[in-house]
């Protein structure tokens, strides 16, 4: 009972609701186009694009805006838009040019942090760059506008992804069938492109620029040990996603532990349960 008058207690403070909402919402964005990256073998891109967004939050913080969010979304956008636009055409093609943009995104962000440090509204610097990494303790930092904001791009997201649920399937599993039958795939690549940057931008407070690929591809992949069809693969993703965030989250608070790591770390044992969970169902089934 102790336990449970503790974490009563902590919900009473606003903060922490405001966490849990954001880390819900984000948990759910994330697991719906996570079984698209995964499929198509996208993964690299959502770690590509938050060390984008770790670049562009280094600029934001050097400048002294109060609201970095207005420089990492756009900036992040763009990036996706261009890595997903390129094509077979472009000089720097696939995994190269994500990679190219990857780390030197990740050392420019970085380099700005230590030439500008000054400039920095935190004078310690490698707080600062362990917060935007890893997500130690910004999740339990927001604002009502960035609270606001979330809510309002995870309803975005959320309605594009349902609104436009049988044109991502059908250009995840077959996009060369889907290109012949007239299906605009360049158009909804980019959809997908540009959702997975707003939900990047979105999940660096809870877990960090480098835990975020994590975020994205665990939920799914632990779904695909015991799920085969695209939408029960879907929602399983989405609920264990939540689940593991809310877990992660209250594990969080309680030990004092840094949320993104922890999160991850949940997301690790369950994935592991749901092999193990997956190979029992195919022994039964032999």
């Amino acid at each position: 009972m102790s336990i449970f008058s503790t974490i009563a207690q902590y919900f009473s403070y606003p903060y922490v609701v405001n966490a849990m909402v954001v880390g819900v919402l984000i948990s759910l964005c994330s697991s719906l186009l996570g079984v698209t990256l995964v499929l198509k073998r996208f993964s690299f891109i959502g770690d590509g694009l938050s060390h984008v967004a770790f670049g562009a939050m280094a600029v934001a913080a050097v400048t002294g805006l109060t609201d970095n969010m207005y420089i990492v979304l756009p900036v992040t956008v763009i990036c996706a838009v261009l890595l997903l636009s390129g094509g077979q055409d472009s000089v720097i093609k696939g995994d190269a040019a994500v990679a190219m943009i990857s780390v030197g995104a990740l050392a420019i962000g970085y380099l700005i942090m230590n030439v500008f440090s000054r400039n920095l509204r935190s004078s310690n610097l490698s707080a600062d760059v362990c917060s935007t990494l890893f997500g130690s303790t910004s999740i339990l930092t927001l604002s009502n506008t960035e609270v606001w904001l979330c809510v309002i791009l995870s309803v975005v997201v959320v309605a594009a992804f349902i609104f436009f649920y049988n044109k991502i399937f059908s250009v995840t599993f077959d996009e060369s069938f889907a290109k012949a039958t007239g299906t605009k795939t360049g158009l909804y690549n980019l959809l997908i492109a540009i959702i997975i940057a707003v939900i990047i931008v979105l999940a660096m407070n809870l877990v960090g620029s480098l835990l975020i690929s994590a975020l994205v591809i665990f939920p799914a992949l632990s779904s695909m040990r015991v799920f085969k069809s695209f939408k029960s693969v879907t929602i399983c993703s989405a609920a264990l996603s939540v689940g593991c965030s809310a877990l992660g989250l209250l594990i969080s608070i309680l030990l004092g532990t840094p949320v993104g790591s922890t999160i991850v770390a949940v997301d690790i044992v369950v994935f592991a349960l749901f092999s193990l969970l997956g190979l029992i169902l195919r022994g039964v089934k032999k």
